[in-house]
């Protein structure tokens, strides 16, 4: 079977990950399930490396016989793009392709909240897409970038591994690079990159101290980076990025993040009530001041999920349960899905049955609450949500 028609079909089924594998059927993960190809052949060893060695060009071959494993991007014109991970397992070669769509998928087509757009148009500052990895996080930074793209005249600059989504140059002039072919890290490329006349710089994802930390100042001085982490919720990226750090220096970091941060966004994917895909629940942090002041003191970190929840109607935030409230009345998605994703259970059940719970401000009073009596300065929602 050939690689082009194990891809075409895979497509086809609306997949979004491929795996080939010495032994086995080619396998496609479709809405999250894993599923063989059927009365597709078992691949064998040396049909496998063939098709692995076929997309590498000299430079990609030599780097797998000496790590044994590589990153490229293959693509089928007219049909798809493909990220690929080929790697070494028990002697033979393995692949995994993620699909990617040639366009670029708008918020609406995703069925992201529309404060997205009102982050996408900030002019400098941090904005972090967190989730698993499948969860999506390439596609809503496309989607963010994209959006820039017909709003604005910017310099956008993006690092990436590799280069996933192409852009084509509309309002704006997008350059992107890719690890190992136009730059070697993402430091170094983050670096280049402040001494190119950047507006907006995307790293594909801050993977250690060096990039973080510049990442942090080029928010810092008057640029808009954005950029991804493995991490499930806002609070919990909020300490990834602090724990990097040393000790001695993680409260200067403390104080750097609170006044750079724009927003967080973390997202799960959650199959749709009539079987046909996934939807993103989504948890959305706003950097207003009383979330900037449970960033920069560690004692109030943990409060910054009480903070989102309260920040609905001011500030365009929403938690993952309220994410997850709104799928289930629009009946995108079921009960059980609901209550299988939710952060709190208990407290979600209890909101779908209609009795009071111990932390049901954050679901039904918020909307009543004054920010200023938080400590909050009072912004219009026309700036930061939709009401």
């Amino acid at each position: 079977m050939e690689l082009n028609d194990i891809l075409t079909i895979a497509v086809k089924a609306k997949g979004s990950d491929v795996h080939i594998k010495a032994g086995l059927q080619p396998v496609v993960r479709i809405d999250g399930r894993l599923r063989p190809i059927p009365n597709a052949p078992r691949m064998p060893a040396e049909a496998i490396r063939q098709m692995a060695y076929s997309m590498m060009n000299e430079k990609q071959k030599a780097h797998f016989e000496e790590f044994f494993e590589v990153d490229l991007a293959y693509g089928i014109p007219g049909l798809s793009r493909f990220r690929v991970s080929a790697y070494s397992q028990r002697g033979s070669v393995a692949m995994v392709f993620r699909i990617i769509a040639f366009g670029v998928p708008s918020f609406s087509t995703l069925n992201m909240p529309k404060i997205l757009e009102k982050l996408s148009l900030e002019e400098r500052g941090l904005i972090l897409v967190t989730g698993t990895t499948g969860s999506g996080k390439s596609t809503t930074l496309a989607a963010m970038i994209d959006f820039i793209n017909e709003n604005r005249t910017c310099n956008v600059i993006t690092v990436e591994d590799p280069v996933e989504y192409l852009h084509k140059d509309k309002k704006s002039i997008i350059s992107q690079r890719e690890i190992g072919f136009d730059t070697l890290t993402f430091g170094n490329a983050l670096k280049s990159a402040l001494r190119q006349d950047p507006d907006v710089i995307l790293v594909g994802e801050m993977r250690d101290l060096e990039t973080i930390e510049t990442a942090l100042t080029a928010a810092e001085t008057g640029h808009l980076v954005m950029s991804t982490l493995h991490t499930l919720d806002a609070a919990e990226t909020v300490n990834r990025i602090i724990s990097v750090f040393p000790p001695f220096h993680q409260r200067q970091i403390r104080m750097q993040l609170s006044n750079v941060i724009k927003g967080v966004i973390s997202q799960r994917l959650v199959p749709r009530a009539d079987g046909k895909g996934r939807v993103p629940a989504v948890e959305v942090m706003i950097g207003t001041s009383r979330v900037k002041e449970c960033i920069d003191d560690k004692e109030k970190t943990k409060q910054i999920p009480e903070a989102i929840a309260q920040g609905v109607t001011s500030y365009g935030m929403q938690t993952f349960d309220q994410s997850l409230m709104s799928l289930y009345t629009s009946k995108l998605i079921t009960y059980e899905e609901a209550l299988r994703q939710a952060t709190n259970p208990d407290d979600f059940a209890l909101k779908i049955s209609g009795i009071s719970s111990t932390s049901n401000l954050s679901w039904e009073q918020f909307e009543h609450q004054d920010p200023e009596e938080n400590g909050e300065e009072k912004i219009p929602v026309d700036k930061f949500g939709n009401g």
